[in-house]
């Protein structure tokens, strides 16, 4: 979240940014209360502060009382003190309380090169190496090819699971293996400490990184009766692995890699979208995320961005970058790119679908978090930066490598860096 002194004081600057991010007006009526709010909140800690000085002062004075009539009315004199700073107590804890719901819902700052807009607003900057496919047969889609070559089973995951589960079989199980290893090699060698992560983390910890674990319109599983949820992404997990944490400043950057099963319910998902292995409730992601000194997260940024097209050149995926518009943001992203691969098996023709992204947070996380780093010789310690980008979401990334190296007889190479796992050059039935 932002710092709540910056908000009170920069109220308009945050309403401007609110706006641009098309933010619903109940918010921005909030924000303008909230200037107003942490005045009280200022005031009322000012009046406590001077009682609880006063009732030192009190107590103190009670052992050189001249006699008991003295001790005792000066023993009354803190008592009431005592429940006036107590009845201060419960009015700045409500307040404070609405104030934080307020900031709590208020979303990260924007980069002011961010393209301004919704989702059709958002910028093409570059493609990847591998150009589109030119086929001189009609390309099946991943589901069909999944059938050909007895790949998925979508009717058993639904019976288990429900619809948006599946079991993968054969050559896909192969193929989601040799994704992950390929994925984390590439991390290694660039210098990201390799995790699995739990698949379950605190809605204290889901609420740190920004994602709202209840309520009418989340995206999360939560299990009854615990402060447990289902995590959408090891971003969740990662970044809560260093809740209170300080670091020394040599210790920075740390790059992290972490591999989860990831876990989203996927409401009001519908149409042509909901096909296959685009939108499920449960897939594998090989995930990055970064801790960074505030001056270092965009090189960060950009070197994250450059790790998710290698990997996608590398599998001779066409691929396009967008530069994500202002109101296509999540609430914690102050500057977010996605990577969208070319489908052949969607629509007529083919299209763009998401199979990447990545962002720079900058303090919005490490603030609820309370992450923080230490510079020697310097007073007081410093938010870090935290961004997170995806590697290999492993449904995503097979979509896209099924449709675009199938072959005109049904067979789908394998690109060359997974043929040493998959143990094969060709899929084929």
């Amino acid at each position: 979240m932002l710092d709540r002194r910056w908000v009170a004081d920069h109220t308009d600057e945050v309403i401007e940014n609110c706006r641009r991010r098309g933010m619903p007006e109940s918010l921005i009526e909030e924000i303008g209360q909230f200037a107003s709010l942490d005045a009280e909140r200022r005031r009322l800690k000012g009046e406590i502060d001077s009682l609880n000085q006063q009732a030192g002062q009190v107590s103190r004075s009670i052992g050189k009382a001249a006699d008991e009539a003295e001790r005792e009315a000066k023993k009354a004199e803190g008592r009431q003190l005592r429940e006036q700073i107590s009845a201060l107590e419960t009015s700045i804890n409500e307040v404070v309380a609405q104030g934080d719901s307020i900031l709590r819902a208020i979303p990260n700052l924007t980069h002011p090169e961010a393209p301004a807009g919704g989702e059709e607003a958002s910028l093409e900057v570059c493609r990847g190496s591998t150009p589109l496919p030119s086929f001189d047969f009609q390309p099946l889609d991943h589901v069909a090819l999944g059938e050909k070559h007895d790949l998925f089973d979508f009717e058993a995951g639904a019976k288990v699971a429900g619809h948006g589960f599946l079991f993968s079989k054969n050559d896909a199980v192969l193929l989601e293996l040799a994704l992950q290893r390929y994925a984390v090699e590439i991390l290694a060698r660039r210098g990201f400490t390799l995790t699995t992560t739990p698949d379950l983390a605190r809605d204290s910890i889901l609420e740190g990184t920004g994602f709202m674990p209840r309520g009418p319109e989340t995206q999360i599983y939560s299990i009854s009766e615990s402060d447990l949820s289902l995590v959408a992404t090891s971003e969740i997990t990662l970044g809560g692995a260093m809740q209170d944490h300080v670091f020394d400043a040599g210790d920075l950057p740390l790059k992290v890699c972490g591999i989860s099963h990831c876990f989203r319910t996927e409401a009001g998902a519908h149409g042509r979208a909901t096909r296959g292995l685009y939108r499920v409730h449960q897939f594998t992601k090989v995930e990055m995320f970064a801790f960074t000194k505030p001056e270092e997260s965009e090189a960060m940024h950009a070197e994250l961005l450059e790790i998710e097209c290698e990997l996608f050149d590398g599998l001779g995926i066409p691929y396009r970058v967008l530069d994500i518009a202002s109101g296509d943001l999540g609430g914690p992203a102050y500057r977010k790119y996605d990577l969208e691969a070319w489908m052949p098996g969607r629509g007529e023709a083919g299209e763009w679908g998401e199979v990447t992204s990545t962002s720079n947070c900058t303090d919005y996380q490490s603030r609820r978090l309370g992450i923080r780093f230490r510079t020697p010789g310097t007073k007081g310690t410093t938010l870090v930066h935290t961004l997170n980008g995806t590697a290999l979401a492993i449904g995503r990334a097979m979509i896209a490598l099924l449709e675009n190296h199938q072959q005109a007889d049904g067979s789908i190479r394998i690109p060359e860096p997974l043929v040493a796992w998959m143990g094969k050059k060709l899929i084929t039935t």
